[in-house]
């Protein structure tokens, strides 16, 4: 198994997995990436997210998109995990665990000072996962989010 950064010549591969994601928790609705969005975000003049992939015997087995945020309290950068995959033929093998690690190895070589996500109530496997592996569930924080004509009108337009 290794892992690699993603090239602009992964993007149908970077949607696809975003896709599979997305069916697996149920939200395969609302997604409206598309290729030349994925283009301009990941490999375009202000790059906004990183992608990596795990490969398993030369076949794209899972990936993590990824970006960086930056924690006042820390005064530091961190990194936020959007998505996390792995294709189910290829679950129960570490790879989710590699790119955590990776990831992890990532923050500190660029000297930040958290790798946090967000995880599904629902996704009970996952979170068991997690808690596994010593991430700690932030549940005194509530998650916000403003979207589509909301943040319209949050903007004034």
């Amino acid at each position: 198994m290794n892992i690699k950064f993603a090239t602009e010549e992964d993007i149908p591969l970077i949607l696809q997995f975003i896709k599979e994601l997305a069916d697996y928790e149920k939200l395969l609705h609302e997604v409206v990436a598309t290729e030349s969005l994925l283009k301009e975000n990941l490999f375009g003049k202000n790059k906004r997210a990183e992608v990596v992939f795990a490969y398993e015997n030369e076949e794209p087995a899972g990936f993590a998109l990824f970006f960086h945020n930056f924690s006042t309290f820390l005064g530091k950068p961190g990194i936020y995990l959007e998505d996390l995959y792995v294709k189910p033929s290829h679950r129960s093998k570490g790879i989710g665990q590699q790119l955590l690690a990776f990831l992890a190895h990532l923050a500190k070589e660029r000297d930040c000072g958290r790798l946090e996500w967000w995880v599904l109530d629902w996704n009970k496997k996952t979170i068991d996962f997690y808690l596994k592996i010593g991430a700690i569930p932030m549940n005194e924080w509530t998650v916000f989010r403003v979207t589509g004509e909301a943040l319209d009108s949050l903007a004034g337009s």
